[in-house]
């Protein structure tokens, strides 16, 4: 029993690393007042990138930093239409998500001619697991080994950069000057504007970072967790980081509960694929993947309390002329 917990912790740990950069990307965004909607097609940008600098480098660390400039180039291109031209920001976003969509295959296809897809990468060219000091000295120590040894340890380190972006984030957001002036501009922009502060610029400064941690995203999805990219490979899991944004309220400690709830999901749905309960039979798939999504109904409907956003959250800034 203990190792099929530990198991199912393991995938969810795995799991839950995408949706919580994705997670905390569209905190930094929607804490400004930018909805951002695009988070899917940054990822899968990131992702494309990610798989096909490593492939022609052989070097993960260079498709990281592919990753990253593609999706904060995407939230560039956002942040001009949100900001700049006070566009619709919730457009803006799935206008992302479709060019990300195409134009990766339409790449892809044109670069390597595998129907969309990057060539499989070796270990050497993505991000190998990890394994922490004593992990094999301790592993037969009864309950605390396997924990330590097969659960903590053994991740790549992009999976503990995401569990450490949770209380950096929370410290910037929270106890920084610039986390007060971003929480501040995402409820009233008038009242920053009026102390001499841009909130274009504020604005600009919390996509780049959003675009930069959906970057992580993405190369984790690419050259981490797979040998490559391939076609949709985000798989809506951008649209299930909104949900658990909305389902941690906009903080960044519930998000991490959030996004491992999710995995726990996935990781569970993976788990009894063909298996059956006693005096249930076996249970769709679909049931455990429709769950997160299930939850964030019940969230809005207001049953655990309601989520309120930032209040100029989507609200295009036009500052008042004297």
């Amino acid at each position: 029993m203990l190792d099929v917990i530990i198991l199912v912790l393991d995938s969810t740990l795995r799991l839950s690393t995408p949706l919580l950069f994705a997670c905390l990307a569209g905190l930094f965004s929607e804490r400004s007042g930018i909805v951002d909607i695009g988070l899917e097609g940054k990822m899968l940008g990131g992702a494309f990138a990610a798989g096909a600098v490593a492939y022609w480098t052989q070097d993960p660390w260079l498709g990281l930093l592919a990753a990253i400039f593609v999706s904060v180039l995407l939230a560039l291109i956002h942040g001009f239409a949100s900001i700049t031209n006070r566009g619709n920001q919730v457009v803006a976003g799935v206008a992302i998500n479709f060019l990300a969509a195409g134009l990766t295959v339409l790449l892809g296809q044109a670069w390597f001619a595998q129907g969309g897809r990057t060539p499989q990468l070796d270990m050497d060219w993505r991000f190998s697991p990890i394994t922490l000091p004593f992990a094999e000295s301790i592993q037969n120590v009864p309950f605390i080994g396997p924990i330590y040894a097969d659960l903590l340890s053994g991740h790549n380190i992009l999976v503990y950069a995401a569990f450490v972006a949770v209380p950096l984030t929370w410290w910037v957001v929270f106890r920084t000057r610039f986390g007060l002036r971003l929480r501040a501009v995402g409820e009233s922009p008038q009242a920053v504007d009026t102390a001499g502060i841009s909130v274009a610029w504020l604005r600009y400064r919390a996509v780049i970072i959003c675009g930069a941690l959906c970057g992580f995203a993405g190369a984790y999805l690419a050259i981490a967790q797979s040998a490559g990219f391939i076609k949709d490979m985000s798989a809506g899991k951008g649209f299930i980081a909104l949900a658990a944004l909305i389902f941690a309220k906009w903080k960044p400690v519930n998000a991490m509960f959030a996004c491992l709830l999710f995995g726990f999901l996935d990781a569970v749905a993976n788990l009894m694929q063909g298996q059956s309960i006693p005096g249930v039979g076996e249970v769709p798939v679909q049931f455990f993947q429709a769950l997160p999504y299930i939850l964030t109904v019940v969230l809005l409907a207001g049953f655990i309390g309601r989520a309120i956003p930032p209040k100029a959250s989507g609200i295009p800034y036009v500052k008042e002329r004297t």
